[in-house]
């Protein structure tokens, strides 16, 4: 996903000099999760790497009776393309769908990019409108997070915001990353692995 996603939603960069870095957001009751091979399990949600098939049904427009009833939207469908064109995206570090475990219905996405050279990477995502308000994107994000710096040469991950988009500043707080100095008119959260 990108920062440019919907209010339950974001991407971003690495550390700035001006604030220290938190460390990793501390797991709780509904955000612990657990490796189910690829997927990444939480209290209420499966973050699971796009198949195939999601793809081709995403890209297609071919609805499924596994999705909620407004998934996908204009996010998903933007990184369904990206995934589909970036075979590594697809991978254990790459994009997942964000799946509702007590109905088993697909309600949104969260993925990473590719890391920096320096250790840094990006993560975005977004939640339908019907499954807002529930807590799952901060969920999620905390999950996401705690897998990507459990992840050989990750020290920092980060989201960018735009600062018209208070909701999505919410859910990266709640979800435990730190509020940084970003760029381009946006706002960057991030964390970072525990040193020592």
């Amino acid at each position: 996903m990108t920062s440019h996603l919907s209010p339950d939603s974001a991407a971003s960069d690495a550390s700035s000099p001006r604030s220290p870095a938190p460390s990793a957001p501390a797991a709780s009751a509904d955000s612990a999760c657990s490796t189910g091979g690829a997927d990444l399990l939480t209290a209420r949600l499966v973050l699971r790497p796009w198949s195939g098939s999601e793809l081709a049904a995403v890209l297609g427009g071919l609805r499924q009776p596994h999705w909620a009833a407004d998934y996908p939207d204009d996010g998903d469908r933007v990184i369904a393309g990206f995934t589909a064109g970036h075979p590594e995206a697809r991978g254990t570090y790459g994009q997942r769908q964000i799946i509702e475990r007590a109905s088993g219905l697909v309600v949104g996405g969260i993925g990473l990019f590719p890391p920096s050279d320096e250790g840094s990477v990006e993560f975005g995502y977004g939640v339908v409108p019907s499954r807002r308000g529930r807590g799952y994107a901060p969920e999620a994000a905390r999950a996401l997070v705690a897998f990507a710096l459990a992840a050989p040469g990750v020290h920092t991950v980060y989201a960018d915001v735009e600062p018209a988009n208070p909701a999505s500043c919410r859910v990266l707080e709640k979800a435990g990353l730190e509020r940084c100095a970003g760029s381009d008119g946006l706002v960057r959260f991030r964390a970072t692995a525990p040193t020592g």
